[in-house]
Parts: structure tokens; C-alpha cells; sequence
């Protein structure tokens, strides 16, 4: 009798079935809820696997963003579609372009950057007549 072949045997049918009923366990976990209430929502990825949800990367954009010294974003919007940011809007200095740019090719599932960011006009009137009290 072969009983070194009949304990693997064995054996390996116990494994399989303690992760079969781990398994049955866990799911019942899950899916179970209390009596009256509902069951809770489970938010499925539409996104291919190793691509990041477009909400969570303009989320990590506008952190990185604010990460920025000296950047002004109040005057910046952000949209991401399949990875591919599109920054819109005014800052009040033309550095602040590129470097919100780079801020955002830098956050981890960004694919591309489409910067449509422009300098904000500076106030003409409040300028000249900041010269004008400098003058008087």
C-alpha cells in the first residue's frame, strides 16, 4: 500500500477544501446585509486594469497642483478623459502655465496633458490708476 501517495491525496483534498469554504465564508460576508437594510453598493471599475478612474486622477491633479508653490488654481479647471488631462482657465502669471502642466503630467495614470491654461488680463484701469496715485 502506497500511503506516502494516499496522504498527498488526501492532503491536497483538504486544502482544497478549506479554501473552498473560506471562500463560500467570505462571499456570504459580502453580500449578506441586515434584515431591512440595504445590501451595500460595490463601485465596479469600468476602466481596463492598470488604467486609473478619471475621477481619482483629477482628484491627485488638484493636489498636485496645490503642492505648487506660489501657483494660484483657484482660476483652473480640470477634466480627465481615459487619462488624458485638459486644464482650462486663467492664472495671474504666465510661469504658472507651464508649471501647472508639469504638475499634472507627474500624477501617476495621467497618459497626456492638453494645457489651455492662459494669463489672466491684469486690470488696466486699477493699473493706471495705481500710477497716477504714485504720481499725484
Amino acid at each position: 500500500m502506497n500511503t506516502n501517495g494516499t496522504s498527498r491525496m488526501i492532503g491536497t483534498a483538504l486544502v482544497a477544501l478549506i479554501a473552498s469554504c473560506a471562500s463560500y465564508a467570505n462571499a456570504g460576508e459580502v453580500m449578506s446585509a441586515p434584515a431591512g437594510e440595504a445590501a451595500p453598493m460595490m463601485r465596479v471599475s469600468t476602466s481596463p486594469p492598470g488604467r486609473r478612474a478619471d475621477d481619482a486622477i483629477i482628484l491627485d491633479v488638484r493636489r498636485a497642483l496645490r503642492r505648487v508653490p506660489d501657483l494660484d488654481d483657484s482660476g483652473i479647471r480640470i477634466r480627465a478623459r481615459r487619462g488624458v488631462v485638459t486644464l482650462t482657465g486663467t492664472v495671474p502669471e504666465s510661469w504658472q502655465i507651464s508649471r501647472a502642466g508639469n504638475a499634472a503630467r507627474s500624477v501617476r495614470g495621467v497618459t497626456g496633458v492638453s494645457n489651455r491654461l492662459t494669463e489672466r488680463k491684469k486690470n488696466v484701469a486699477a493699473i493706471a490708476h495705481g500710477h497716477a496715485s504714485l504720481a499725484g
